[in-house]
């Protein structure tokens, strides 16, 4: 299970990521693309299943937004109302400082009731009035450690730039967190950066590696990945020239993600960091859903034949709190 898993640190992690419809999107229609998302799911090698929650970062940057902002569903409103035949556990992101610590204690309540759990993430912009801070919402959430486990995000792109990453993760450890999901990773070298000092200082002061699972996302588009850099996820001129210069983008960009996850595993491996992998499907367009669940194949492949993951057998589709 997951959250065995985590607990004792198993390489070999396997999640997928998604965002929930948008909120204009008819009830007949949301149960539509949950069913969509259950049977291409159901199958599926995976240890758990994320759902995001979308914030309007456009604060974040003076850079327009290629695409424009629409609010989504809550995640767990989606993930509990809709999803509740896949038969995985589900982590929901959730801005912390959004809500107060009274509006945490319910959401955390309910996420215990479902069996989710929670990954908390950063406000959307540096000065948005701050309800509950990180280290209270830990605090909040530690009624529940001895049966869950909750996550944090870690951004290589930060670590490149402030050098300070493998700080941030070792003080959020100290507040419960037992695994940190990447930004979707496209540049190696930030990566391996992030790997290598966190190793280093969790030697240093005895401590238990976290589990990393690091984000990997298919592109498919010069307009995807014009989104994904304006979301702050940097991608390395000869990659960018890869894609861009490719008959087939989508095509590339899985050769490439996978390339990455095979690297990542062999720098985990010989540091000893407990890994796994979250690939996202963001994208509406069924050429790069499918790419996602493609992708997901190949890494599960990979990461068996390199005797990371144990071989498991097929999820089959049950019915709701039977998992």
């Amino acid at each position: 299970m997951f959250v065995e898993k985590i607990k004792s640190g198993e390489s070999g992690v396997l999640l997928y990521g998604i965002t929930p419809p948008k909120t204009s999107t008819a009830p007949e229609r949301i149960a539509e693309i949950a069913q969509k998302t259950i049977e291409r799911l159901a199958g599926l090698d995976i240890d758990a299943l994320v759902v995001y929650d979308v914030q309007d970062e456009s604060a974040r940057t003076n850079e327009e937004r290629p695409f424009p902002f629409i609010n989504a569903l809550d995640p767990l409103v989606f993930a509990s109302g809709y999803l509740g035949t896949l038969p995985v556990p589900k982590i929901i992101y959730r801005p912390a400082g959004k809500f107060s610590p009274d509006e945490l204690t319910n959401w955390l309540e309910e996420l215990y009731k479902n069996r989710f759990y929670p990954v908390f993430v950063g406000v959307p912009a540096p000065d948005f009035p701050v309800k509950t801070s990180l280290p209270e919402a830990y605090k909040l959430w530690s009624k529940h450690q001895n049966s869950s486990v909750i996550g944090a995000v870690t951004i290589p792109e930060r670590h490149h730039v402030l050098k300070d990453e493998e700080v941030r993760m070792l003080d959020k450890m100290s507040c419960g967190v037992s695994y940190f999901i990447s930004q979707c990773v496209f540049n190696l070298d930030y990566a391996r950066q992030v790997i290598e000092d966190l190793a280093q200082n969790c030697k240093r002061q005895d401590v238990p590696p976290p589990t990393l699972i690091f984000t990997i996302t298919a592109c498919g588009s010069a307009k995807t990945l014009q989104f994904m850099e304006w979301l702050g996820i940097h991608v390395p001129d000869d990659v960018k020239a890869d894609l861009l210069g490719s008959e087939n983008m989508l095509e590339k960009s899985v050769k490439i993600c996978f390339d990455i996850a095979s690297a990542l595993t062999t720098i985990c491996q010989e540091r000893s960091i407990p890994f796994g992998f979250n690939i996202e499907s963001v994208a509406i367009r069924k050429a790069e859903i499918d790419a996602s669940i493609d992708l997901v194949n190949q890494i599960s492949r990979m990461l068996k034949e390199k005797g990371v993951r144990k071989p498991s057998k097929e999820f089959e589709v049950t019915a709701p709190g039977s998992f």
